[in-house]
């Protein structure tokens, strides 16, 4: 048994102006959690990322605390990419659908996706 699962998302060639829309960003952290029969703990936050100069030339970053524990979007509109986490304690979560979720709402063209299993050692019983 695990504590739970996490997914992480890299997508490729992206909409850009899909990707530079913060109010979808807020929309699919919504939306997602809801789909997936999870419970928010507060209102998601999404804020616009500045370029730094280095790598990362600005987009847009939001994160949706649940109880569960988190779901997080950050989009690169300059670089068509987006990087997202689905983290939970429940165990069993639809990868697949979670896949076709963000590909349709930024129009990625390729999609990474990797799967953990965390808390592998999570104990069964309280300790304190």
């Amino acid at each position: 048994m695990h504590f739970g699962e996490h997914v992480t998302i890299d997508g490729y060639g992206g909409d850009p102006l899909r990707l530079d829309d913060g109010r979808l960003v807020r929309k699919c952290l919504d939306d997602l959690c809801a789909r997936l029969g999870m419970h928010p703990l507060a209102l998601s936050q999404v804020v616009p990322a500045p370029d730094n100069g280095k790598k990362d030339p600005g987009g847009w970053s939001g994160a949706l605390i649940i109880a569960e524990s988190h779901i997080s979007v950050h989009t690169f509109p300059k670089r068509r990419f987006l990087s997202a986490d689905v983290y939970t304690c429940h165990n069993g979560i639809d990868r697949a659908f979670i896949e076709e979720f963000f590909k349709s709402a930024f129009c990625l063209q390729e999609v990474e996706i990797h799967f953990l299993k965390r808390g592998l050692r999570y104990p069964a019983y309280n300790l304190a």
